[in-house]
């Protein structure tokens, strides 16, 4: 967290026993909180809830958002993932959520997925309302400028950070780098 700017840490512990998070809640929110820096528990607002993280993520199969908002309460960060669908978004706005993911963007071994939005989604998003969007799905350093461009105003990264050769800090570091260089570039010029 030292190597760069980090928004949130999502805890994403797939086909583990729910003693495994709680464990993992418990080891790393001292550490996010003394980054400030925080913690959401993947899928699961009711460990999220009792283990105290700062919130959750839910995908379109996991708790309702209004369920997971009325869980966890107002104070709570509750993200939804949207896929590659607009008005998933709109309800997920609708029913509380904190912000909205968008993604596949791009080829990913994380998880199977069958969506593959383009970046206009985030660019639609971005120009309809303040609610923050994330995009998610196969994202480097190398790929990432044209979904900051487009509006992204987070990135989800996993491999991208924890399978880089150069080790996780210096992920950061390229992906600060390069959210600046595209943040800082001229837009495209508009289509005559």
């Amino acid at each position: 967290m030292e190597a760069g700017d980090i928004a949130c840490l999502q805890l994403r512990l797939k086909d583990v026993a729910d003693d495994a998070i709680r464990a993992a809640v418990k080891t790393l929110l001292p550490v996010c909180h003394a980054h400030d820096v925080p913690l959401l528990v993947n899928d699961r607002p009711d460990l999220a809830k009792e283990t105290g993280a700062d919130g959750v993520h839910v995908g379109q199969q996991d708790m309702a958002c209004a369920k997971a908002r009325d869980l966890l309460g107002d104070d709570a960060i509750v993200g939804v993932t949207c896929h590659d669908s607009r008005h998933l978004a709109m309800l997920a706005a609708e029913a509380g959520a904190d912000y909205v993911a968008f993604g596949a963007f791009y080829p990913t071994t994380t998880k199977e997925t069958k969506y593959s939005p383009r970046p206009e989604i985030l660019e639609w998003w971005s120009e309809s309302t303040t609610l923050p969007c994330v995009a998610i799905g196969g994202i480097t350093p190398e790929n990432c400028a044209p979904l900051v461009t487009a509006g992204a105003d987070f990135l989800a990264v996993l491999r991208g950070v924890w399978d880089d050769p150069a080790g996780p800090a210096e992920a950061v570091r390229a992906f600060n780098r390069a959210i600046r260089k595209a943040a800082d570039a001229p837009p495209p010029p508009e289509a005559a």
